[in-house]
């Protein structure tokens, strides 16, 4: 009796051992993000964890069941690898959920999957923000943004700038029509000067598609959970302008006074 209690044990000590040994994989795989829009550059990276010779790693892309990729390439002497796919062409017509499937050798398979979203259904809005500039009325500023919402946009002198606030469901992109007349960047010499990006207080690039006389349009890439961006520039409309040098003037003139009280009270 204490025999076959004893058999049985280890039989299933063999079977469970079994399934989790044909569980583990020797290869792993994600993805740079989780979403995607289409134009969009994917990156697909894992690891082996024992190199098999030249055995170069397969690359399976499926939607709903149908195949839309496929790929070979190397693994690396470390046992890494990575391969790029470009989100757009004819076999990227449906939205939703993709699976990336990735073998090497016999038996060794891993998957991730993503949900990637066409240009058709992608969410752009376009409109006219008005911004208050104070004793000087208001203006408007022609937006554009794919991925988010803008909530406000609003002058702040200390900076010389604009604060846009965002609310954002994605990578996206913010472009704006900034008239000169209120907000610009000039080097001394009058010519154009380069704006300074911050988005979270975090310092960023950003193209300038055009530049006219009345206005300079620039777009700005942002990421999902971003919700402030900072343009910077070397004047906004006077009325803040001289607002700035006032307060300016008052600190100095302050500081003045106190040194020079100081000292009177040290003599």
């Amino acid at each position: 009796m204490h025999v076959r209690i004893f058999s049985t044990l280890i039989i299933l000590s063999l079977m469970i051992g079994g399934y989790a040994f044909a569980d583990t994989s020797l290869i792993s795989v994600q993805t740079d993000d989780n979403n995607y829009d289409e134009g969009d550059t994917i990156l697909i990276s894992g690891s082996v964890t024992t190199i098999i010779g030249d055995t170069p790693v397969t690359l399976q892309l499926f939607k709903d069941g149908n195949m839309v990729q496929v790929a070979q390439f190397a693994v690396a002497q470390d046992g890494n690898f990575s391969h790029t796919i470009i989100a757009e062409g004819p076999q990227w017509k449906n939205e939703g959920e993709y699976i990336v499937k990735v073998v090497y050798g016999e038996d060794n398979i891993s998957e991730t999957f993503f949900n990637f979203t066409t240009a058709n259904e992608l969410i752009q809005t376009t409109n006219n923000f008005e911004v208050n500039a104070g004793d000087s009325g208001t203006f408007d500023v022609k937006y554009s943004i794919r991925g988010g919402l803008v909530d406000n946009i609003s002058i702040n002198p200390e900076i010389l700038g604009l604060v846009v606030d965002i609310t954002t469901n994605d990578d996206g992109t913010l472009v704006l029509d900034l008239p000169r007349q209120f907000i610009d960047a000039e080097k001394q010499n009058g010519k154009d000067e380069e704006f300074i990006i911050l988005i979270n207080d975090v310092q960023t690039t950003y193209e300038e598609s055009t530049s006219f006389s009345e206005i300079r349009t620039i777009s700005i890439d942002f990421q999902k959970n971003d919700s402030k961006i900072q343009i910077i520039g070397t004047h906004v409309i006077p009325e803040f302008g001289t607002i700035v040098m006032i307060v300016l003037t008052m600190g100095i003139l302050a500081t003045i006074l106190l040194t020079k009280n100081k000292f009177q009270i040290k003599i």
